[in-house]
């Protein structure tokens, strides 16, 4: 048995950029920066960053481009795909990515007073877990409106 998953949490470091296949199927992506502390044997404390591409298909991926902003704290959880393809330079290039299954916004969504909008109207991301406007909280929802 085999198997791939992917389970991140961490920070955007861009914002997600959406596409349109000419089939009419929608593509995210976007960038996730995780990061670790330790200390070392002479008692220095290091840190260390790893940057992950994502990748949000369908219905999925418009909610990401919706929702997600740059330093948006992010929980993803996929499978890891390396896709490879030959440049216009005729070298061959390889791009490591986690096709997402699943996200969760852990900052709120922008524009929201939970989500720590300031006076400027300008995005600032908090700790808070994602807050749920009222009038979702008040219309049914239905299974296939979910985006993940």
């Amino acid at each position: 048995m085999d198997l791939n998953r992917a389970t991140i949490l961490g920070r955007l470091t861009r914002d997600p950029e959406l596409k349109s296949l000419p089939s009419g199927k929608s593509v995210t992506t976007f960038s996730v920066a995780t990061g670790r502390q330790w200390t070392d044997a002479n008692g220095q404390k290091q840190k260390q960053s790893e940057f992950h591409n994502i990748v949000v298909w369908g219905k999925m991926a418009e909610t990401a481009h919706q929702y997600l902003r740059k330093a948006s704290r992010v929980y993803v959880e996929g499978r890891i795909q390396t896709r490879d393809w030959t440049g216009q330079d005729g070298v061959k290039r390889y791009r490591t990515e986690i096709v997402a299954d699943n996200f969760i916004m852990l900052d709120g969504r922008p524009g929201m007073q939970s989500a720590g909008v300031d006076s400027s109207n300008n995005y600032q991301p908090t700790e808070t877990t994602l807050s749920v406007p009222p009038e979702v909280v008040e219309e049914e929802i239905k299974v296939e409106d979910i985006p993940f």
